[in-house]
């Protein structure tokens, strides 16, 4: 439930009916736009709190939201989130690249990636330093160990870092080491997961379960929204269909989708959503021209001997850097800002 007050509404106001609604034991979350500040209610409303709200001076309106997700909506946020982190603003006019290996192997390895990653015009290194594998005999990255070889490679490029993170123990060190933590998609419903990360205020980047429905996955990015952290991004990596040619079914339409239905910054993922090299560069433009915020791109500079076996999909450097350099043509197309020469990155 919200409930939406006048633009002209004073911080002092707004704090007095926050303690109102609060007095009836739900919890009350503002979002303040520009027309309008929505406060919501979080928790099973007293029916007489409803009537009483609409009778509050400066509440305009009281509406019910049907949907499961409430933080994740657009009805409880209707302008777009904005992530800053350092400089790099994720969800507004900026376009964000992350780009990197599928695994951090050594730090050679990461360092050269990294220069590259920022000679190109990218903000972010991608890398895994723990691996989620369908076989249990194949590499499952190195550890905390590759979470310091790419902070520091992070760090000496002047790029963030974004790494997947796996389990509930491993939250902490890895946002002591990364400045955006990864769900994958066979973790997307781990809710005690999910649970930890709201706990924190690191970003969290939470990609769509390979047979998720849209709501299934703004319900997960709910948990962490819920537990306190206001800072998820929602990635498109391709869902599992019946067509074996590419590696999943690259659901494009979910980007424009997830845009309507809620204020969460959306990521596509082109290397996973399709698994095959020559397929990636037409679909990160597909992506950006579908209202893309960002794109995480798989880049290696020996993808057919990288040791995780999804070199199929990982670019070159030349066709990564060349790639970015169409997207600054393409940028300003669908509103959105991307300088391959400046990028603010403060790390």
């Amino acid at each position: 439930m919200i409930a939406i007050l006048g633009k002209h509404v004073t911080d002092e106001r707004i704090q007095e009916i926050v303690e109102y609604i609060e007095k009836y034991e739900v919890k009350a979350h503002v979002s303040k736009g520009t027309d309008k500040t929505v406060i919501g209610l979080i928790g099973k409303a007293d029916p007489k709190l409803v009537e009483h709200m609409r009778q509050l001076k400066d509440v305009e309106n009281v509406v019910k939201i049907s949907k499961s997700y409430k933080l994740a909506s657009r009805d409880f946020h209707p302008d777009n989130t904005v992530i800053n982190i350092k400089g790099v603003e994720i969800g507004g006019e900026q376009l964000v690249i992350m780009g990197g290996p599928c695994a951090v192997e050594t730090p050679e390895q990461i360092d050269e990636i990294a220069s590259l990653v920022k000679a190109a015009g990218g903000q972010v290194l991608r890398g895994g330093a723990f691996k989620p594998r369908t076989g249990p005999y194949s590499f499952q990255g190195v550890g905390v160990e590759g979470l310091q070889m790419m902070a520091e490679a992070g760090r000496k490029h002047g790029l963030l870092t974004i790494t997947e993170v796996m389990t509930p123990e491993y939250v902490d060190v890895c946002a002591e080491y990364a400045d955006i933590l990864q769900v994958g998609t066979r973790n997307m419903q781990n809710f005690d997961l999910l649970r930890k990360l709201g706990t924190i205020q690191t970003p969290v980047l939470l990609k769509r379960g390979f047979s998720s429905t849209y709501d299934e996955w703004l319900n997960a990015a709910e948990y962490i929204l819920a537990g306190g952290n206001p800072n998820v991004m929602l990635c498109e990596r391709g869902i599992r269909t019946f067509e074996s040619y590419t590696r999943n079914t690259f659901d494009l339409a979910a980007i424009p989708v997830m845009k309507q239905l809620s204020h969460l910054p959306v990521i596509a993922d082109p290397s996973h959503a399709t698994g095959r090299r020559e397929l990636v560069e037409p679909m990160t433009k597909a992506a950006v021209g579908a209202g893309a915020d960002g794109l995480i791109i798989e880049m290696h500079t020996d993808p057919d001997n990288s040791m995780t076996g999804d070199g199929v999909q990982s670019l070159f450097p030349d066709q990564f850097a060349a790639l970015l350099q169409d997207l600054e043509k393409l940028a300003p197309f669908v509103g959105k800002r991307f300088d391959t020469k400046k990028q603010p990155v403060t790390v």
